[in-house]
Formats: C-alpha cells, structure tokens, sequence
C-alpha cells in the first residue's frame, strides 16, 4: 500500500476531505485498527455533523431498504430511521466494512454512493457521505465493483506514528501509552509478518488498552498484579513485555507539570535519559506549560530555565521552538515570561551572547527619511 499513488496520511486527508464539495462520497481503504472511523469522526467535527455509522457487514438488505407497507393499492418501503434521519437532517453518514457486505447490501449502498437516493428517499442536501473498507489480503472481502469505486473520492490512509501520537496527546490516551509509542513507533501497528489469528497491537488496540487501564485504575502502576495481563489481551505478549519494562522504568515516570514545579528532585533522573526521552519530556513540558498556565512565577521560570540548560543545544532550540509555537499571541503574558527565562540560553545554543545580541541591535543603522 506504501507505494500507492493514492496514500495519504491522516493530517493530509483531513485537511483535503473539509474542502470537497459536499456531494462527494469518500471512501477509505486500509487495515483494520489504523483509525478510519476515528478519522471519519475528526472531519464530522470539523463540520459540526453528526456521525451515523453503519456496519455493513452486520446488515441485510431490509437493514439497508426498510420494510414495505401498502395502502391497499400500492406498496412502497419504509427506510429505516438511520436512513431516514440522513434524509431530514444534515449528518455524516458512515458506511464501514463496505466490501464485506452481501451484493444485495452493496447494490444499496452503490444508490446511496451514486444517486444520494434510495427507494425514492433523498438524502439532505447537506448530508456527507463516507464509507470505509479492510484493504488486505488477510481479511474475507468481496471485491469492489469498478462502477461502485468509480463514483467515491477514494484514498488509501496511511497514518503516521506523529499522527497517531498528536490525537493521543491530545487527550485520547494516556501519557504512559503515548510515550511509550513515541519511543518505541514499531509496537504501534501489527506487524506485517505477524499469524491471522494471534494477538497483536494496533491504533485501536492501544486506545482501548489505555481506556481499560485507566478503568481498573492501574494505568500508572504497572507493578500492580491487574497490569501485565490487561495488556496481554489487547497488544499481545511481545508488545507487552516492552510495554510493561518501560512503564516500570522511573525514569519515563518524570512529568511536566514536575519540571516546572520541582525541578531538582527529577533533575539527575532526566539526566540520565537519552534522546529520544529527552524528546518526549519537551512534549510533557510543552503541555503543561502552553495548556495549564497563563504565566510563569519565578520557581516556574527557574526551573524551566533549568531544564532546558541542560538539554543539548539542538533539543534546546526544538524546546524552544514549541514552547513560543504553542504560546502564541493570544497568551502575550506567557509568551513574554519564556522569553524573559529561556532567550539567553537559547542565544548560547547558538554561540551568541545576550550582551552581544542587544549591542548588535542596538548598533543595526536606522533607516533614513526625506522629508518631503
């Protein structure tokens, strides 16, 4: 699928799927796990729609047309109050597993696809429609009609581990699985070599490992006996050997919300970590900072100042980066107090001195005026 002419990732495809025109259809292909309805989701939102989502493989084709009724001189179907509602109201319809329907479900959802109609029922003028299918040799499908795919706006998804990794900061998953991913991307996906019929991680799997953890409340205490086997069922046993030695590992223990507030209890822990850690505590920092807090009080700005002297100058820099991307001017007071900490070190990651920046521009020629 890699070398398809029509692979995309996530953040490409969100981005072209809100400008389509309204009457296009979408279709995703690609794995099971990688996110689709997740992604069907993200661009509803973005629309402000709801999502109706179908399983085709689960419906027959009285699920798909409704039930008929007669007035005594002629019949007509009922649709189903899914379909029904897509009719009267603006929604995102999504139709999943498309290709694992039976031909009689396809040939309603190829109406659908084609005709924004079926049996005679409209659907609303601002009503999307999106569908999605198991692209792979592994799975039972039936083959896509050259007509049917025609009419779709079809791309292949490839999601990347950065995009996976932005929506579980943002709230989906917990830190220990995010950064455990960011650290360790090979256990995000199922490996290609892996047996049909044996366990392994997936996007999905890893949201719903992190949201049953979270339930029996040991997603941060991986020594707790519940912990090894919840992971086994839903990433598998190599995943989860990995998995369980860096949750158990203190040192990806160490918090944002720790550096800014008490930066010299976890200060010889972070000093041990490697580049990749490093990379994951900006995030944790950047986080913090840029979500939690409107200013920086002088232990804050301290140990801010602190941390990022002793990471090296190029993670400096990418710290830096961050933290006045994420700032931005809508938060002028926060923006103004990383400056104040953080300018001079990231001025030394350059080899330049504050000293010598000001006199620099303090000596830069102004330019002249003519009065007119």
């Amino acid at each position: 699928m890699s070398n398809s002419s029509t692979s995309m990732s996530i953040k490409t495809f969100l981005s072209v799927a809100e400008v389509l025109p309204v009457d296009t259809s979408v279709l995703l292909r690609g794995p099971h796990g990688i996110g689709k309805s997740q992604v069907v989701r993200q661009v509803a939102k973005a629309f402000d729609l709801p999502v109706i989502d179908r399983r085709l493989s689960q419906m027959t084709e009285g699920d798909m047309v409704g039930l008929p009724s007669t007035d005594g001189e002629v019949t007509r179907f009922n649709p189903p109050d899914w379909y029904k509602r897509a009719c009267t109201a603006p929604v995102c319809l999504f139709l999943d597993e498309l290709n694992r329907a039976t031909p009689e479900v396809m040939q309603a959802a190829f109406q659908i696809v084609l005709d924004r109609e079926l049996n005679g029922w409209q659907l609303h003028s601002d009503t999307r429609v999106f569908a999605a299918v198991n692209a792979s040799a592994a799975y039972t499908v039936n083959e896509m009609d050259p007509a049917l795919l025609d009419r779709f706006w079809t791309i292949d998804l490839e999601p990347t581990v950065e995009d996976w990794v932005a929506w579980a900061r943002s709230g989906h998953v917990a830190d220990v699985v995010t950064d455990f991913i960011a650290a360790n991307d090979k256990w995000l996906d199922t490996p290609k070599d892996s047996d049909p019929g044996k366990v392994t991680p997936s996007r999905r799997s890893w949201e719903r490992l992190s949201n049953a953890l979270a339930l029996a409340g040991v997603v941060e205490h991986p020594d707790n006996p519940l912990f090894y086997p919840i992971c086994r069922g839903y990433v598998g046993n190599e995943a989860t050997i990995a998995f369980h030695s860096f949750a158990k590992t203190i040192d990806n223990q160490v918090s944002g919300e720790e550096i800014l507030n008490n930066y010299p209890k976890v200060k010889k822990k972070v000093a041990k970590l490697g580049t990749e850690k490093h990379n994951i505590l900006i995030e944790k920092v950047t986080d913090y900072v840029t979500k939690q807090l409107k200013s920086l009080d002088d232990k804050q700005g301290k140990n801010l100042q602190e941390f990022m002297r002793d990471l090296p100058g190029e993670l400096r820099v990418a710290c830096w980066s961050k933290l006045t991307q994420g700032s931005g001017t809508d938060n002028l007071e926060l923006a103004k107090a990383i400056h104040r900490w953080c300018v001079e070190d990231i001025l030394g990651a350059f080899g330049v001195s504050a000293d010598a920046a000001i006199k620099a521009l303090s000596s830069t020629p102004k330019k002249k005026t003519t009065d007119k």
